[in-house]
């Protein structure tokens, strides 16, 4: 028994070296390395395919769209997103046409033939700082007669008449149309940005400085605005020249260029632009001096009247 023991001993022993040495052989063996296909991420990015100059409308022809490994900040993945935007400086070809390299903000919602113009507000004229972006207005103004018209004023009539109709509010004091829908908390709106015809910036901006500006908030589905036809032409400051074979009327812009003065914006002209002006007041002399004897003072002195004025002076 004893010596079976040592046999089943001697047994285990051997079977554990020839465990170890199975061990340390395989340990020896280099390891079998799972090569896998690297995966690389793409993301579909709308590049130029020419070079885009700045400030001309970009077309979806001009456009095409590219895998890149990486998605930059502001990058489109439609060409019809960008047809349209305006870039703000030239884009190179095959390069990412990102967000900020396009015009934004009021300038996009300006339409063409139209310019942002800022005027005062306050709440008295703009109803009760109710307006918001995006309102339609009536635009009308007051003229005070100037004191000085029998010598050298403008305005011969205090007035008040409807400039222009329909205008459209792009911003009131903090607040737009993309961003914030309300006025200014505190009530201490100051500025109302507008979207004028370009023709007509010359008669409002003359106006508010030589008057007051009145805006009436109107329903957006009401269409009814100014007929100019029925009424005479603004003439201009600057006269224009005819040209040979030219039927259409001036451009916007040309008519703008040509200005309007205020003796014509208070309607102090005629219609062909010659200065009529209401005749000047008449002449009041100042009423006579008149010297008397003073019989009722002690003192030697004469009474002199200026103007209704008693003065008495010793003499």
């Amino acid at each position: 028994m004893p010596n079976l023991t040592k046999i089943l001993a001697g047994v285990l022993i051997a079977v554990a070296l020839l465990l170890g040495l199975f061990a340390w052989t395989l340990s020896r063996r280099p390891a079998a390395v799972v090569v896998t296909p690297a995966t690389h991420a793409s993301f579909p990015v709308v590049v130029a395919t020419q070079t885009l100059p700045a400030g001309k409308p970009i077309t979806i022809d001009e456009l095409r769209v590219q895998s890149l490994p990486i998605n930059p900040n502001g990058a489109f993945a439609d060409p019809a997103q960008l047809a349209g935007r305006v870039p703000n400086a030239e884009i190179g070809a095959d390069s990412p046409v990102l967000e900020t390299q396009l015009s934004s903000g009021l300038a996009e919602r300006i339409e063409p033939g139209e310019r942002a113009l800022a005027v005062r507000v306050d709440e008295g004229n703009a109803v009760g700082n109710r307006l918001r972006p995006g309102n339609f207005v009536d635009v009308f103004f007051t003229l005070k007669r100037d004191g000085a018209i029998g010598n050298s004023g403008e305005i011969d009539r205090t007035q008040a008449r409807l400039l222009m109709s329909k205008v459209r509010v792009l911003a009131f004091g903090n607040a737009t149309t993309s961003g914030d829908s309300a006025g200014d908390p505190n009530g201490m709106v100051r500025t109302a940005v507008l979207a004028v015809p370009v023709a007509d910036v010359d008669r409002l901006t003359l106006a508010e400085s030589a008057g007051r500006l009145i805006f009436a908030l109107r329903n957006p589905k009401d269409a009814e605005v100014i007929d100019q036809s029925v009424l005479p032409a603004y003439p201009g400051v600057l006269k224009t020249a005819a040209r040979a074979g030219a039927t259409e009327p001036l451009q916007d812009s040309t008519r703008a260029a040509a200005g309007v003065s205020l003796d014509a914006l208070s309607g102090s002209t005629n219609p062909a632009g010659a200065g009529t002006r209401l005749p000047p007041l008449p002449h009041m002399p100042l009423p006579p001096t008149r010297v008397a004897g003073n019989t009722n003072s002690t003192k030697s002195g004469i009474e002199v009247i200026r103007g209704g004025r008693a003065e008495t002076v010793a003499w």
